[in-house]
């Protein structure tokens, strides 16, 4: 019973927190400014700008940069802002942004932006190409266009067939459409998912990791003019060990998502010691517990399936049983195949392991590559890129354990 009295307690509590508006800090936030993004917001200005003159026509972007580089937070931005500032203007202009992990298929995306466009579409009976066709009826009625954004463009390019791929943007050649309605900014980490219709990309514009500094003003301007935190209540000196750590000339991951998510921690640890500040004692003890790595494993283990989850385990298995680290994707498959076997999997074909490898390189959780000279044949060759800790290691065992129960 006291132990019920304290829990109350401190739940009505009117304690002092550092934070003001704490949901600045939150992944999903879009802020009014993006410091050392103002270049790569100006291009995309400049090659979506015929649309304010009613030059219909398809504009193909491909935006590329590693996680936590600005992309979708820039994207979104112009997206929202160019849209508003064209129908000012007269112009029936609409933009979305979609993430496809979470809008798997091209027809779960086209259902998505239906809806947004208030298209009154049925989602049910139609084919992706006959639900295309509805979008651009709907847009044509309405003598409008659309800017259509998907997120993690890499990821849906792998997972759904080269078909549907090429379909986004040659879709006025099948369709035989005269106007052209409908332009796409792709958002991806490397330019390989788009290699098959690099002739229909009109642009890339290259979002690097963050510096130290380049963090250090990102940090601030979440600090102060977003107002996450109260005025006076974080200092300067925590803000510039947390841009330190993860700056790219510092040797860090010029990760801005892990950044604010630190400077976020070490705002709570504060308030949980009922501090007035966020001091420098604060960030080192958030960098100490968020590991990049930890964050990264976290990101990819989610969206991975039963048998790419016992890949990776059988790559880490692998390593900490041997003093090496780099396996032949034959040893790793043929390990790969008594583990499943031994949970009353069947083992999946060479062709598809192959193709687990690479999402799981595009992920960003292996590597792999093409063995070398000195080595008999030419093979892959897989390693891990992270370092298994006891954390990633159960989670991991947790994600094949409900995989397992799903299934």
């Amino acid at each position: 019973m006291k132990l019920l009295v304290e829990f109350r307690s401190l739940l009505e509590s009117s304690s002092f927190s550092v934070f003001e508006l704490e949901e600045s800090l939150d992944i999903n936030f879009l802020p009014k400014f993006l410091p050392w993004r103002e270049n790569q917001v100006k291009e995309l200005a400049v090659l979506f700008k015929p649309l304010l003159f009613r030059h219909f026509d398809t504009i193909n972007v491909v935006v590329k940069g590693p996680s936590g580089s600005g992309k979708s937070v820039t994207v979104k931005r112009f997206g929202e802002e160019f849209a508003t500032y064209a129908r000012e203007r007269g112009i029936r202009l609409f933009f979305t942004h979609l993430n496809a992990r979470k809008h798997k298929t091209l027809y779960l995306m086209l259902s998505e932006v239906a809806k947004q466009l208030n298209a009154n579409i049925p989602n049910r009976g139609l084919s992706t190409q006959e639900m295309f066709k509805k979008v651009y009826e709907h847009l044509e009625r309405k003598n409008a266009h659309l800017i259509f954004a998907i997120d993690e463009f890499d990821y849906f390019a792998r997972a759904n067939p080269i078909d549907d791929v090429t379909f986004l943007t040659r879709y006025y050649d099948e369709l035989r459409y005269d106007t052209k309605r409908v332009s796409f900014i792709f958002l991806l980490k490397d330019l390989s998912p788009v290699v098959e219709v690099k002739d229909q990309i009109t642009s890339v514009i290259d979002f690097l990791p963050y510096t130290s500094r380049e963090l250090f003003d990102i940090l601030i301007d979440r600090v102060k003019n977003e107002k996450a935190f109260k005025e006076g209540a974080v200092e300067e000196e925590a803000v510039r060990l947390i841009a330190d750590t993860y700056g790219i000339d510092k040797n860090g991951s010029g990760n801005a998502r892990l950044a604010i998510e630190t400077l976020r921690l070490a705002g709570k640890i504060a308030d949980a010691e009922e501090a007035p500040i966020v001091a420098v004692d604060h960030a080192k003890r958030a960098v100490a517990k968020i590991s990049p790595e930890l964050s990264i494993v976290g990101e990819a283990v989610k969206v991975l399936q039963l048998h790419e989850l016992l890949l990776l385990k059988t790559v880490i298995n692998l390593q900490k049983e041997n003093s090496i680290n780099m396996f032949p994707i034959g040893v790793v498959e043929e390990r790969y195949s008594s583990a499943a076997k031994e949970i009353g999997e069947e083992p999946r074909k060479h062709t598809q392991v192959y193709e687990y490898v690479m999402r799981m390189k595009l992920l960003g959780v292996v590597h792999a590559s093409q063995s070398g000279r000195g080595t008999r044949g030419r093979t892959t060759i897989v390693s891990l890129a992270f370092s298994p800790t006891p954390e990633i290691e159960r989670m991991i065992e947790l994600r094949i354990k409900d995989a397992r129960a799903g299934s």
